[in-house]
């Protein structure tokens, strides 16, 4: 066995999360680049290029978080998180170099940059749950989400300073630098440890001991060896005795469909429409230069942070589905009042729509773009969590994908006010599903919410067994 050097706790977690700047900081570079790519390229009548550049990195996302999922129980967390931070840094740099008129290759590249995304989507806070002990778990998710707000606030930021340039090499360099917080994640991974949960699936006990060792206390590395070694016999027997097919069996289909709706609700929302297209939505609303309104994303940017800090104070004192119905009726009501002012004042200042995007970027940042992903963590029985849980990714990638793509063809063809009216209503209708289909999961272990979706499946069996008496 090779000697594993100790290494502090604080610099796992740190480069153990550190995949979630990446995954911010592409998410939030295009904002910035946009701008100066449609004016370089003459791309600003042509709104279905423009959408899909803008949203090639969540199609490849989709298939890249499935590839990770599955390759990771082959080759290891550690060793795929490096993997993927190389492919970042390839597609980063070769995004960097596109040569001019290059709309389809930067399509191909920001495809297979995708699969880098996705893939540290699904890693990073699996390898953390992982490493993590059982008291810091509930909190991992919100630590990943600072992570991914952070990289975007970093984007942002390197958007600004780097507006002066001249536009060929502004945009060019701004996806370009994506590269520089890749290299940095590759060389902090490589001094990382396996996870002790993957070295016993891989029949490394000892290895996962000696791991254990070093990030936890001396007196709970048995006990959590042999909770680890039970937990990984369980998987395996749940894995081995299910298929797709239980995924819409009755006895989980409340459950998945509560889980699974909930990711795809958060992307059809619209957050990334904002996120992605802000330079643009200022100056459709406005007239101004879109290169002009870089500010603009700085401040949603400093909105996301603050607010993924503010989940971590308040995740445990606020049940699940209270934080989510406050957020998504303040979110669709953020949309849809722009709509409503601008018929009953039609000369109401255009910088109001922008006002009332930062709320909803303030209250999205604190409930639904953490508290999805805490759900999805919960709310799926242990027979089909990990085919669950791919699904519930999956759906989540494609709203991603689908709003990033079709926002400038919707916005190009009816008014601003009335495709963020359209997003509120779904927001709205978010609301009406967490509150008529999704279980409350805080302070619920995982077999009392299994037990709510086999309560629930049984009482309509007997339902229908009384209406054939009656009958």
């Amino acid at each position: 066995m090779d000697k594993v050097k100790k290494i502090p706790s604080g610099f796992i977690y740190f480069f153990g999360s550190f995949g979630g700047i990446l995954f911010g900081y592409d998410i939030g570079v295009m904002t910035g680049a946009l701008p100066f790519l449609q004016h370089d390229w003459g791309l600003q009548n042509q709104a279905g290029i423009v959408g899909w550049i803008t949203s090639a990195v969540m199609f490849g996302a989709i298939f890249g978080g499935a590839l990770a999922g599955s390759m990771s129980d082959k080759l290891g967390r550690r060793k795929m998180i490096l993997i993927s931070s190389l492919v970042f840094a390839v597609g980063s740099i070769l995004s960097g170099f596109a040569p001019n008129d290059g709309q389809y290759y930067l399509i191909a590249v920001r495809m297979f940059l995708g699969l880098a995304v996705g893939a540290a989507s699904a890693l990073v806070p699996a390898y953390m749950s992982e490493m993590s002990p059982a008291r810091l778990r509930g909190r991992l998710s919100g630590i990943n989400q600072t992570m991914i707000c952070s990289g975007m606030l970093l984007s942002y930021i390197m958007d600004y300073l780097l507006k002066g340039l001249p536009e060929q090499f502004a945009w060019r360099l701004m996806l370009g630098l994506a590269a520089v917080p890749a290299i940095i994640l590759f060389f902090g991974v490589l001094k990382l440890p396996e996870s002790p949960r993957f070295l016993v699936k891989s029949n490394k006990v000892d290895e996962a001991k000696q791991v254990l060792s070093f990030i936890r206390p001396a007196d709970e590395v048995e006990a959590e060896l042999k909770t680890i070694q039970e937990t990984a016999s369980d998987e395996d027997n749940a894995q081995k005795n299910s298929s797709i097919k239980d995924l819409l069996s009755g006895k989980y289909r409340y459950l998945v469909i509560a889980g699974v709706g909930v990711a795809a609700f958060q992307q059809f929302q619209g957050a990334n429409a904002i996120f992605y297209y802000i330079p643009l939505i200022v100056e459709k609303a406005t007239g101004s230069a879109a290169s002009s309104a870089l500010m603009w994303p700085i401040i949603q940017g400093i909105l996301l942070v603050l607010g993924s800090l503010l989940f971590l104070v308040i995740a445990d004192k606020f049940n699940r589905r209270t934080l989510l119905t406050l957020g998504g009726t303040v979110m669709g009501l953020s949309f849809i009042l722009p709509a409503i002012l601008n018929m009953l004042i039609p000369n109401m200042n255009p910088i109001m729509i922008v006002v009332f995007l930062c709320i909803y970027v303030a209250f999205y940042s604190f409930t639904w773009a953490p508290l999805t992903w805490v759900i999805v963590g919960e709310i799926f029985p242990l027979a089909i969590r990990g085919r669950a849980s791919g699904v519930a990714s999956s759906f989540n990638w494609i709203g991603s994908f689908l709003v990033g793509l079709m926002f400038p063809i919707m916005t190009a063809t009816m008014p601003q006010e009335a495709v963020f009216a359209i997003f509120g209503v779904i927001c709205l209708l978010g609301v009406l599903f967490i509150r008529t289909r999704v279980p409350e999961t805080k302070g619920h272990t995982l077999e009392e919410i299994e037990e709510q979706g086999t309560n629930r499946h049984d009482k309509k069996i007997e339902s229908v067994e009384e209406t054939t008496v009656q009958d």
